[in-house]
Parts: C-alpha cells; structure tokens; sequence
C-alpha cells in the first residue's frame, strides 16, 4: 500500500503537480467534502472524511494499492497530516508527504506583503487569546474558524483599546468568490464575513519593555491611591509572573500594578469598583499599550467567578472583603501564587490567617521606602509608609 498525503492548497488553481499527479494514480480519495469537490475528475473513489483516525481505519480496512489522503492548504500547516502520519506509522503504513501552498502564502501574495516577519495563530477549532498575540510586536495572521471568527477577533481587538487597529480579510481564497477587504477593527467587529476567511491584524503599538518598576510620575494620576514604583517592583518579584500567566489584580486602583503586570504576562483581569479609578486605568492601559489589561467595574469579590482561572493574584485593596477575596481566587486555581499588599497589622494578621486556613505556606515582608527630598540647598531622606506584602504558595 502506498499512502500520499498531499496538501491541496487554496482550491483547484493552486494544485500543485505532484499532487495531481497523486490524484490521478490514486484508488480511494479521502478528504474533506470541501477539498474533493475542488479535485479534478478521475475514476478513483471518493470518500469524504478528515477526522485521523477514521482515515487511518480506512486504510487499514480497504488496503488499497494507491491511496491520497487530501487536506486544505499545506500539509505541514496546521494540517490533519500531524494527527494521522503517528496513527500510519502505527498500522505499519508507509505514507509519503507532499506540500501545498497555504492560505498563509496565496494570501501574503495577494496582499503583495511578506509573511516571514508576521506572527502566525491559529483560532480554527483551538482555543485562541487575540489579544495576547498581538502582544507579541509583530503582525499577526490569524487562521480562523467556528466560534473564533474573524469577528470574534475584531470585537475583542476593539474591546481592549484597539478598534483603530487595521486588519485585513481574505475571504474565500483561491475561489471565484475571493474577496480582500481592508477595515479597522472596530469595522470588522459589526461585519458579515463569509465562513471562509483568514485575517491579518496590523502590528500594535507596543510600550518598550523594561524591568519591573515604572517611575511613579510616568502614570496618569488622579486622587485614587497608587503602589509605588518599590513596592511594585517587589510585589512583580514575589507573584513572578511569566508571559504564559493569567494574573488578577484585586483592587487595582489607578492600575499600576496591572499594567506591569500586563507587560510581562499573557493577559490581567483588573477589578475595581470606583468610577474615576476605571477612568484613570482605562488610560494608562493606553498609554502604556497594555492591551491584554481587562478590566472590570465590580466590587470584589463580585464578578470575579467569572474571571479565567489565574496563575497569580494580587490584592491591593479589599474593602473589608479580604476572607472572601481569597478564597474566591483559592476556588479559581489553588496553586496559584498570591501578593496581599497591606499598611494595617489588622489587615496583616486577617491575610496570613486566611491563607495559612487554606494551606498556604505564608512569607511577610515590610517594605519601608525613604527618597530624598530637597530642603533649601540640602537633601533629607524623606520617609514613605512602609508596606507589608503577604506571599502564599
């Protein structure tokens, strides 16, 4: 038996040779009903099926001399030829793989723009975060499907603060119903594509990343408490986040914490209750590109059940409802690292207590800040409160 799985490309006209020439040799061909429509006439049989190991029992059960398992696109390119070469292997089935011409190249062609700087994601029946992957300071191009259309994507561009973005759709490529279109984000998330599309998403403005501990004075401030630039550069060393994370900021005030957590992890979840502070992080998520900042107009720990599970959590300010606020977030990820910032010994006590009930192993450090202040022509060390930062792991 011999086994070709050749990649299609984008419809008939992008057939590649090769792969015709294994349509033609070809008993059985096995694929989606969408790719055989689109194969030229031959007398082999035409079985439509995609799913791997459905084909691979197929195979095993029919052995024919010549076989072509045909799928969308390039063969190597988030194709089913990943799931199903293990599955032949298995059976003792030798297969041979032939490329395509992706949706990814024909639409880069089109476009007249080159992809190999452009950050590739697939939203085709995977769980897919936009957001977090324009994060990343290139062009994104998205492969979408199901549920994560090229709709889904642009609502929740706009959503985080980047309506204004450009995108560009493909829709049915390689077909006499092809069409480009270039819109913003904003435009995309009311539009009507066609279920075929794939989507490229300009590259974001993004803040230059630095170490952890922001310059007060660099943040748009109001008369709603922020952390200061120490305290946050430890509260960043205690949570050590990585860029996989989903944080939640407690509290979140004029987010500062929120918006260096954002630049180091996959996406935060600020909650907070106060109008003029939702205002005061609405623009500094701007003004720092915090994209992947959401943030939520709740007094916690409302709202949060609703929240993604986290990897880390902060509290900043509670509002007298500190017990609940952790055990909320211990319900949502038990092994996720916790930062309860505090300048009461009550709150101190409430904190350590709460987390060794849960059975974390607690660690206290007190943050005690003093900066130079100019007194006529002479400097004095200038005290800040000192700070208590509650670790549970």
């Amino acid at each position: 038996m011999k086994v070709v799985i050749a990649g299609t490309g984008c419809g008939h006209r992008t057939l590649t040779s090769r792969a015709y020439e294994a349509v033609c040799k070809a008993e059985i061909c096995i694929g989606a009903g969408r790719v055989l429509k689109e194969l030229p006439d031959t007398s082999a049989e035409r079985i439509q099926e995609y799913r791997p190991h459905e084909i691979a029992a197929i195979l095993k059960e029919r052995k024919p001399e010549n076989a072509c398992v045909l799928v969308s696109g390039d063969s190597g390119f988030y194709s089913g030829a990943a799931g199903l070469l293990p599955l032949l292997e298995e059976n003792g089935i030798e297969a041979e793989v032939l490329p395509g011409i992706s949706s990814l190249q024909y639409f880069s062609s089109k476009i007249k723009k080159p992809w190999q700087d452009w950050n590739i994601a697939s939203a085709h029946g995977v769980d897919c975060d936009p957001v977090y992957e324009i994060m990343k300071a290139k062009p994104v191009f998205f492969l979408t499907g199901g549920a994560k259309s090229a709709c889904y994507i642009c609502e929740a561009l706009a959503g985080a603060g980047l309506g204004a973005l450009g995108v560009t759709i493909g829709e049915n490529l390689g077909t006499e119903g092809e069409k480009i279109t270039e819109i913003t984000a904003a435009e995309g998330a009311g539009y009507a594509f066609s279920e075929l599309n794939v989507l490229l998403v300009d590259r974001a403005p993004l803040y230059q990343k630095r170490t952890p501990g922001i310059p007060d004075d660099a943040f748009i401030r109001g008369k709603v408490p922020m952390t200061k630039q120490e305290v946050r550069a430890v509260i960043l060393s205690k949570l050590g986040v990585t860029d996989e994370d989903v944080c939640w900021d407690i509290g979140a005030g004029t987010g500062s914490v929120s918006v260096e957590l954002a630049l180091c992890s996959r996406s935060v979840w600020a909650v907070e209750r106060k109008a003029e502070a939702i205002e005061l992080m609405e623009r500094n998520r701007s003004k720092f590109c915090a994209w992947n900042m959401h943030i939520v107009c709740a007094e916690a720990p409302c709202g949060m059940d609703e929240l993604p599970a986290p990897d880390a959590v902060f509290v900043g300010g509670s509002s007298g409802q500190l017990a609940s606020i952790i055990d909320m977030a211990h319900r949502a990820n038990p092994k996720a690292k916790v930062c309860i910032s505090a300048v009461t010994l009550e709150t101190l006590n409430e904190a350590v207590t709460c987390l060794e009930g849960l059975g974390y192993t607690t660690s206290v450090t007190q943050v005690s800040v003093s900066r130079t202040r100019k007194v006529g022509a002479l400097h004095m060390m200038d005290a800040q409160n000192p700070v208590f930062l509650i670790s549970g792991s």
